[in-house]
């Protein structure tokens, strides 16, 4: 695999797939807790109309499930620390890609296609396991909550 193979068939792929996950769970996290604010702010404006608006303690129940749901998937799914994690790995890939394309230290040596693929492919794998992890826990912390 020359240079420019590598760069379009591997990095950029890694690249343009951390950026999309980082968007993705920077959206679910961003709109989840949108919803935990709209209905927390409501609840006491609607505790505080007490009888004028009708139905409104189920009303106020329901923000207040509402609310715990959209706290608990924030949690359980970790949106917010993926979307910070993804968005580091993607900036670390472009860090090492542009010091590659200019030929900048470390990449100033006869074998900078080697290095790169070595630091690029660690930066992969340092994720992987990372996210391994994450994964175990999830499944650690469903299963607890089942038993």
């Amino acid at each position: 695999m020359n240079d420019q193979e590598y760069l379009t068939e591997r990095l950029d792929e890694q690249i343009k797939w951390y950026s999309t996950k980082s968007q993705s769970n920077q959206k679910y996290f961003k709109n989840l807790r949108l919803i935990e604010i709209v209905a927390a702010a409501a609840i006491p404006f609607l505790t505080g109309m007490g009888e004028k608006i009708y139905l409104s303690s189920w009303i106020v129940g329901t923000l207040g499930i509402t609310i715990a749901i959209s706290a608990a998937t924030i949690s359980l799914y970790k949106f917010h620390e993926n979307w910070i994690q993804y968005r580091s790995t993607c900036e670390q890939l472009k860090h090492e890609k542009y010091l590659f394309l200019t030929k900048t230290k470390p990449y100033d040596r006869d074998d900078s296609l080697s290095y790169l693929v070595q630091r690029v492919e660690g930066l992969i794998s340092k994720e992987n396991s990372q996210w391994a992890q994450v994964t175990k826990k999830k499944e650690n912390t469903i299963k607890k909550h089942n038993n």
